[in-house]
């Protein structure tokens, strides 16, 4: 933290206080789950095989594809909405999020089935994903209890709270991982922790604000919300799928094993940067949000937040990448030196990544997600194209395909989105 805050306080004039706080909470959120996630990694490595990894990287690909649809749109709407409308729409949002969330639940378990049978010539038996990929769909039932209070945390710029329930959540996340994996748990060091965890953060939301429905179940505002996030889940959609497509060409074309080798080195190398950009976003949208009446404070609060992901991000990825051959073998072990090459060239894509989601979260704020989704339609397709010809050159075929795509082509994006929004200013 000392130094994230050393980057922050340079910057004082050029950003609000508010925002600077939120980033700081989230970003110290971040550094610690990650100094004790860096401990979990050790112990994962050294007491789970390739081939748990492997499926613990599918039943991870499966969860993110269906957290995808819990952002329907309810809590962005309730961020960005005037006002006058807040009441109506959290009523609606908590009966709406009610009737998503548990079809989430049983859209999972009927959907572990096929994805067994695609995977069957690579597993040793299809049950070992089955039960995993249904229960790790529980959390579903459980988040509509707090769902509406942690937007509106977010909405009123509330982000120490996120801070602390980020915290709480991972840190006991991680304990419950690492005792599971020590006593040969296997797979279920991945799953069991994110249903125990979970609600521990819902008691955090709704202790941290005091809402509770005020009408019976209603549909009143469920076409404003869906019609407002439908762009936005459909851009969560093709992200999702983005950041899992890997997987599911490597688990089905290379193997369980190389999946597993592939999926740490993408977790050693990107994690902490994709956890620094998830804090950012996090920030952002409710800061824009909060500037969007005025073109001339939207740009310059825009752009006072990319000086200071440039800030973070760069320095982080070049000194992760760089000293890999070096912490690889010694923290996590020899067996473990074949993913290091994936991890770096995964590590150098997230360069550009932060700045193409600032631009995504641009676009949300002035109401036009709908170009935000049709640049994730054509990049996506792009992407996918680029790592069926990589799996030629094995898992390191992919890895090269997901960097030199990134490189390319969300600069072009971020610039694009720029110039299109704030050329009023």
């Amino acid at each position: 933290m000392p130094i994230l805050s050393a980057i922050l306080s340079r910057l004082p004039q050029k950003l609000s206080n508010r925002f600077v706080r939120n980033l700081s909470w989230l970003g110290l959120a971040e550094i610690i789950s990650r100094i004790f996630r860096l401990g979990l990694t050790v112990i994962l490595a050294r007491f789970l095989t390739p081939y748990d990894y492997g499926l613990a990287a599918i039943v991870s690909t499966v969860n993110e594809f269906m957290r995808v649809f819990m952002e329907i749109g309810v809590s962005a709407k309730i961020i960005q909405c005037d006002r006058q409308e807040l009441d109506t729409i959290c009523n609606s949002g908590y009966w709406l999020n009610w009737s998503i969330f548990t079809g989430l639940f049983f859209a999972q378990c009927l959907l572990a089935f096929p994805i067994a049978w695609f995977y069957r010539d690579r597993l040793t038996r299809e049950i070992d994903l089955i039960l995993p990929i249904c229960i790790a769909g529980i959390p579903y039932l459980m988040w509509p209890f707090a769902a509406i209070q942690s937007a509106l945390i977010v909405r009123e710029n509330r982000l120490k709270v996120c801070a602390i329930a980020a915290v709480v959540r991972n840190l006991a996340s991680y304990f419950l991982s690492a005792l599971f994996a020590i006593r040969g748990w296997g797979i279920w060091a991945f799953v069991l922790p994110w249903i125990l965890v979970t609600p521990l953060e819902i008691i955090i939301y709704r202790k941290s604000y005091a809402w509770h429905p005020t009408a019976k179940f209603t549909t009143k505002a469920w076409r404003s919300i869906l019609d407002f996030g439908k762009n936005i889940c459909g851009v969560q959609f093709l992200k999702a799928l983005r950041n899992n497509l890997d997987y599911l060409i490597i688990g089905r074309f290379l193997g369980i094993k190389e999946l597993g080798i592939y999926f740490f080195g993408f977790n050693a190398g990107l994690g902490i940067s994709l956890s620094i950009v998830t804090a950012i976003n996090t920030a952002i949208l409710p800061h824009l949000c909060k500037a969007k009446a005025s073109m001339l404070e939207l740009s310059k609060s825009y752009y006072s937040a990319l000086k200071i992901i440039t800030l973070i991000i760069f320095p982080l990825v070049i000194l992760q990448s760089s000293l890999a051959y070096w912490y690889v073998p010694i923290i996590f072990g020899r067996q473990w030196i074949v993913a290091i090459p994936v991890l770096v060239l995964i590590c150098l894509s997230a360069i550009p990544r932060p700045f193409a989601d600032a631009a995504s979260q641009l676009l949300v704020a002035v109401g036009k997600p709908n170009l935000d989704l049709y640049w994730n339609l054509a990049f996506t397709t792009v992407f996918a194209l680029s790592l069926l010809i990589g799996v030629h050159w094995q898992v390191i075929g992919v890895a090269a395909a997901v960097l030199i795509v990134h490189m390319l082509f969300l600069p072009v994006f971020t610039i694009w989105t720029n110039r299109h929004v704030l050329r009023q200013s």
